[in-house]
């Protein structure tokens, strides 16, 4: 900034999960203000009013974004992120054996931001839809991470006490094999069904693929020849029933998520632009659930 050095005080902000610390030095590097502070709305008047006195302060923090970023942009700060690996090197200057300590994170920081600062990037602003966006993306990613770990669980107890089940679905990534497993929770209940039952499910979730049912049909004849234990039926099928039932309600989130993220995006005047870029279709970056059905 050109007029950096009219700053006369500079904080470092260590921040965690439920609770932050905060250090101001001044113009020479003297500590003028130390405390800590609960992540809630209490605690963040008590920062507002802690750091009244010092006008727009510039804070250094070892992240760019967040909850604890977003509130310090609200107060009107001026935001320094700062690289994990820079803020390691900042703090074994105050602590070359290593010692990890809350204010003396918050201390490096505020003096490296005094020292080095007037050549980092101020972190601007950003705008809410982006920030939706972006934040809806993240979560986004989340649960696909949790529908994957879900999904490995339930091929997990399926390899146990239910093998026709995978070798009828090769693409457990999609709705219709989760659905199989609520509609015919084990092989018994498979072959209690009988064909009838089974040609009218594959037909009623658009699975009837005549270079497919064939071999689908001979796997469920077959299913009970090879199954686990008395014990391993009842205890695996109920796991498998319950990772196939939050694996739909995910799905259903899933969706949702999507929605919202196109609609949001189709709002932003640069859409056709991002939209143009290879990959970045409605669906990029989302590996949206087809209901083929394919074995293979």
């Amino acid at each position: 900034m050109n007029d950096w050095q009219n700053h006369t005080h500079f904080a470092g902000f260590d921040w965690a999960s439920d609770h932050h610390d905060v250090v101001v030095v001044d113009a020479r590097g003297a500590i003028v203000a130390s405390f800590r502070f609960a992540h809630a709305g209490e605690g963040w008047a008590q920062c507002r009013a802690q750091l009244a006195a010092f006008g727009a302060l510039p804070v250094a923090i070892e992240t760019s974004q967040g909850a604890a970023v977003q509130q310090l942009l609200a107060l009107g700060l001026a935001v320094y992120p700062v690289h994990p690996k820079s803020a390691q090197r900042y703090r074994e200057r105050k602590a070359p054996s290593g010692t990890k300590d809350d204010q003396l994170d918050a201390w490096s920081l505020a003096d490296a931001l005094r020292v080095d600062g007037h050549g980092w990037r101020r972190l601007p602003p950003e705008d809410p839809l982006i920030e939706e966006l972006r934040l809806l993306c993240r979560d986004e990613s989340a649960l696909i991470e949790q529908r994957t770990a879900l999904i490995n669980q339930l091929q997990s107890a399926l390899r146990e006490y239910y093998p026709a089940a995978l070798e009828a679905f090769k693409d457990w990534t999609g709705t219709p094999a989760w659905r199989f497993v609520l509609s015919f929770p084990t092989p018994q209940a498979l072959q209690k069904a009988g064909s009838k039952k089974w040609e009218k499910w594959l037909h009623a979730h658009r699975l009837w693929r005549p270079q497919l049912t064939d071999a689908r049909l001979k796997i469920f004849e077959r299913a009970g020849e090879f199954t686990g234990s008395p014990a391993q039926i009842a205890a695996r099928s109920l796991l498998a029933q319950s990772c196939a039932r939050l694996l739909c309600t995910l799905q259903d989130q899933l969706e949702e998520y999507r929605r919202r993220i196109e609609a949001l995006f189709a709002q932003h005047p640069d859409s056709n632009l991002f939209g143009s870029l290879p990959g970045a279709g409605s669906s990029a970056s989302y590996g949206r659930i087809g209901d083929t059905g394919e074995m293979t």
